[in-house]
């Protein structure tokens, strides 16, 4: 009996960047288990005027939870945490803002599940760089110098 026809494929869909490191916190949902989540404001375009997209994920993986953890005070304490990232599981959310000038509009936001930290600089100095497994070039190796602009909350 073949086993070849009892295992699951995928298709890997991956975002790599680098961007700022908010809102870290611990999710419980009333169903399932709870999970660790931050915010990434990742940035694109020119370096001398980048934008930034958003993204609401969920930490996956044992090294990506516990580098997220090591930030958190940094996070809270507003200094500048800066990730070099790579995501999957795109996906979008709907909602409606129910306060502030938005209030009843409808939202969209972008989630995604974050897989590999990279490398991790807090207010410009590097404190964190992973070491790359020779397989990987995900264009996050925190080489470029960091933006002077941080996204405002």
């Amino acid at each position: 009996m073949s086993t070849a026809h009892s295992e699951s494929t995928y298709f890997d869909l991956h975002i790599t960047g680098l961007g700022y490191l908010n809102r870290v916190r611990e999710v419980n949902p009333k169903k399932g288990e709870p999970f660790l989540a931050c915010d990434i404001a990742a940035l694109n375009g020119p370096t001398n005027s980048p934008e930034y997209r958003r993204f609401d994920v969920r930490v996956s993986g044992t090294e990506a939870q516990q580098l997220v953890r090591r930030c958190a005070q940094a996070v809270e304490a507003e200094r500048k945490v800066l990730i070099g990232f790579r995501l999957g599981d795109l996906w979008t959310d709907t909602f409606t803002y129910s306060k502030g000038a938005r209030a009843g509009e409808q939202g969209v936001s972008l989630k995604a599940r974050l897989l590999v930290v990279s490398w991790i600089k807090i207010d410009g100095d590097l404190v964190h760089k992973r070491e790359s497994s020779g397989q990987e070039n995900d264009g996050t190796d925190g080489s470029r110098e960091t933006p002077e602009s941080s996204p405002e909350d």
